[in-house]
């Protein structure tokens, strides 16, 4: 599965989240208790969820209300609470990394060193009420499962009135949380993006994209502000059944006519452990009608780099062509192991399995475990085959 948080429009809320994923089944009463529950120690809160219609869009709206107001916090204190929270560990974790970002942000917008932090409105009652509960409410959908994607935020604009006096939208905590992501400005004059809330997004997603990519939408969860406009003030989490992926790739060539097999053969395996995807090798004639072969090697971007220096050093060519950015269709894959038995003894074999949209387009067994089999049991590698489907 996929899940993809849209909040080009609207902008995000801790408050958002947690109503748009009780709108995809998270339980409403649970949330209910455990954010109360965990703010105590911070204040006390009253949490309530209701369904309401946005501009036409029957959404979820989660309301926490502050009924205590205690003093600022400092950061090293504020974690060691969080801590000690009666709550899954996992909850308290991920709930610590959002803390954490917002944490850091201050410190950067502030030029104070992190442990002299001390959280006021992002470490009140219901900002904790906010994380925790959408932290919660994540894993209870078993979330960590899936790929999360994000698209860009609209972050609003004009000024708000903060604890450290009225600054502009989006707040300069919004802006360095957000460093590495996208946003964008308005459609309103009004402030649409939290702290709690661009922390919370960054924390969880997996990858952040311009448009929503191919995709099969199963279920749509709307998270509904606090705030009416002339839009729909919700946040949209989409909910996806298996999609094509793609990601973007470079491809590096370059021909060689000077080395021997060898060496060929030792390149092919440097290449693969310096990070390729892929590496293949084709007999080519060359000017002046030389043999040579032509070296193509697929790239994940990050190892580019490191692959050109490798093929420089290794073939002491004079140039390499390199095709950036492509983009790759990929099917998802699965892995499944099963077990069989040739001539008395029991072998595991590993079978991959490709899906596009939830349809099987593939199943082979992998080459490394029939190839061990052929070489125990004897048998011809093409009987192996025959006997393994």
């Amino acid at each position: 599965m996929t899940i993809i948080i849209d909040p080009q429009s609207s902008g995000i809320a801790g408050n958002m989240i947690i109503g748009a994923l009780v709108d995809l089944g998270a339980n409403a009463d649970d949330l209910k208790e455990i954010m109360e529950k965990s703010a105590k120690e911070f204040g006390k809160v009253e949490v309530t969820f209701k369904k309401i219609t946005k501009q036409g869009i029957d959404s979820t709206y989660c309301n926490v209300e502050m009924l205590e107001q205690k003093d600022s916090i400092s950061y090293a204190d504020f974690i060691e609470k969080i801590k000690n929270l009666d709550l899954d560990e996992k909850v308290k974790e991920t709930s610590i990394n959002v803390f954490e970002r917002i944490a850091i942000a201050e410190s950067k917008v502030h030029g104070k060193p992190l442990n002299q932090v001390h959280f006021h409105e992002v470490g009140a009652s219901d900002a904790v009420a906010d994380v925790i509960g959408s932290i919660y409410a994540y894993y209870c959908l078993n979330l960590d499962d899936d790929k999360i994607i994000g698209l860009p935020i609209a972050v609003g604009g004009g000024r708000v009135k903060t604890a450290h006096g009225t600054i502009p939208v989006p707040a300069p905590a919004v802006v360095e949380i957000l460093k590495g992501f996208k946003m964008i400005g308005g459609p309103v004059d009004s402030e649409l993006a939290t702290p709690t809330g661009c922390a919370i997004y960054a924390e969880l997603c997996d990858e952040v994209k311009d448009f929503i990519p191919l995709t099969n939408p199963k279920k749509t969860g709307y998270g509904a502000g606090k705030k009416d406009f002339d839009h729909p003030n919700v946040l949209r989490i989409i909910e996806s059944k298996d999609i094509v992926e793609s990601d973007e790739i470079d491809v590096i060539e370059t021909n060689l006519d000077h080395l021997t097999g060898e060496e060929i053969g030792y390149l092919f395996d440097r290449l693969q452990d310096e990070g390729a995807s892929d590496v293949s090798i084709a007999p080519i004639i060359m000017k002046k009608n030389r043999q040579g072969s032509l070296l193509k090697v697929i790239s994940p971007r990050k190892n580019r780099e490191r692959l050109i220096d490798a093929i420089f050093k290794e073939t002491g060519s004079l140039g390499i062509r390199i095709t950036p950015n492509i983009h790759r269709g990929i099917a998802k894959r699965e892995f499944e192991k099963r077990t069989f038995e040739i001539n008395g003894k029991e072998y595991e074999v590993t079978f991959k399995t490709g899906y596009v949209n939830g349809e099987i387009i593939s199943k082979r067994a992998e080459y490394e475990d029939l190839k061990k089999i052929a070489q125990e049991s004897g048998l011809p590698l093409k009987k192996i085959k025959e006997l393994i489907k």
